[in-house]
């Protein structure tokens, strides 16, 4: 068989030189052979199906780790992460689109515009459970913040540390759009500092913290795609940060949740970064499916150091009587939406709701951590 050289390959396949260069270097596409006293790389005229799909896929957009993962896969499981892959990315842009909605909205209302003062009631609280051998789940709230995070791997509790104090020690924001971009700086500042690995996250003694975090060698979420013998470390996070009177800016990386209840309605905030999630929007896996999907914890998305996280953003209006409410999948994987609405509905105080939250998961056998952040809206005064 005769081989290729990398300047035909190159032109065949449709990649540059240096997209092959850089594929070799990374173990996706090396050549069949290497000239021992030239250094010339050589290819096999069969590679050129899997360069002409590498092609493809990156002129579509699609980050290189995934593509390593479609291109070792068998055709019909490729074609289905394709599929989800797609989905995701229509979704993200739909966010983007809402999300520039928002911005355009808001920055064309008055400056002089005045609303009521509101101010944020909050409660939180993390919990073990009963499988789990440490807490790596960190729940916090203040008054221009609410936050929690799901650390894994190595130092994960340390991980959610480092996430919810970042957010708690932001400064106030002087608009919608600065907020925002303060969020995103701030969960490329964890990424970069759990990159470090010298790393050591300090711990965190704001509301709602309950103790140090270790390493939760039975963990189940895993590394989104980045490099490594292991799932590494790294956390979710959302949070929820004041950007103005009557706007919350919101930051949500992972699979934990944000809802709100208004008027007596539950709706949700967030979307959940995981790959039964995209299965889910893709059809090919049901609600019902999803819920006990042996993969049901595998991130698409986390805090981590091997790149960036890519976070969504959004901005929310309040109003006084909202309720607000933050949790891991500790919780809303082992509660129904039906008892946790009827939990926010009922409960007098945001103190109420962490216990009794808490308490029906740990009742449901609590097989993850929980961690719990709540805050009631109400006007100053």
């Amino acid at each position: 068989m005769e081989l290729l050289t990398i300047g035909r390959f190159a032109r065949l396949s449709g990649l540059t030189r240096k997209a092959l260069l850089l594929y070799d270097r990374l173990d996706l596409l090396a050549p069949a052979r290497t000239d021992p006293v030239t250094g010339y790389r050589l290819y096999a005229p069969d590679q050129l199906e899997r360069a002409r799909l590498v092609a493809w896929l990156r002129r579509a957009g699609m980050p290189l780790p995934r593509i390593r993962e479609i291109c070792d896969a068998p055709a019909g499981v490729a074609a289905e992460h394709v599929r989800c892959w797609w989905d995701t990315v229509e979704r993200d842009t739909a966010v983007r689109r809402d999300l520039v909605a928002d911005l355009v909205r808001f920055l064309s209302e008055e400056d002089a515009m005045t609303t009521t003062p509101l101010v944020l009631r909050c409660a939180a609280g993390s919990d073990r459970g009963l499988v789990r051998a440490e807490n790596q789940d960190r729940a916090a709230g203040g008054e221009r913040y609410l936050a929690v995070a799901d650390g894994f791997g190595p130092d994960g509790g340390r991980a959610g540390d480092l996430a919810v104090s970042t957010v708690a020690e932001l400064g106030p924001g002087t608009g919608a759009g600065t907020v925002l971009a303060t969020l995103q700086d701030a969960v490329a500042r964890v990424g970069a500092r759990l990159g470090d690995p010298g790393f050591d996250g300090p711990g965190f003694d704001g509301p709602g913290f309950d103790g140090p975090g270790f390493d939760d060698p039975g963990i189940d979420d895993t590394d989104p795609g980045g490099p490594g013998d292991g799932p590494g470390r790294g956390t979710t996070l959302t949070a929820l940060v004041r950007a103005g009177d009557s706007r919350l800016a919101l930051v949500h990386v992972g699979d934990s949740r944000a809802y709100l209840l208004r008027d007596g309605r539950l709706s949700r905030l967030t979307h959940d970064h995981t790959l039964v999630a995209s299965m889910v929007e893709a059809g090919t896996l049901t609600e019902a499916e999803a819920a006990s999907h042996p993969e049901r914890s595998t991130l698409l998305r986390a805090v981590h150091g091997h790149g960036p996280a890519e976070p969504d953003l959004a901005l929310h209006e309040i109003r006084a009587g909202d309720r607000l409410l933050l949790c891991t999948d500790g919780v809303h994987t082992v509660l129904s939406a039906a008892a946790i609405d009827e939990v926010l509905r009922t409960s007098p105080d945001p103190d109420t709701v962490v216990d009794r939250l808490t308490g029906l998961a740990l009742a449901a056998g609590a097989p993850d951590n929980v961690g719990i952040a709540v805050a009631d809206v109400a006007a100053a005064g």
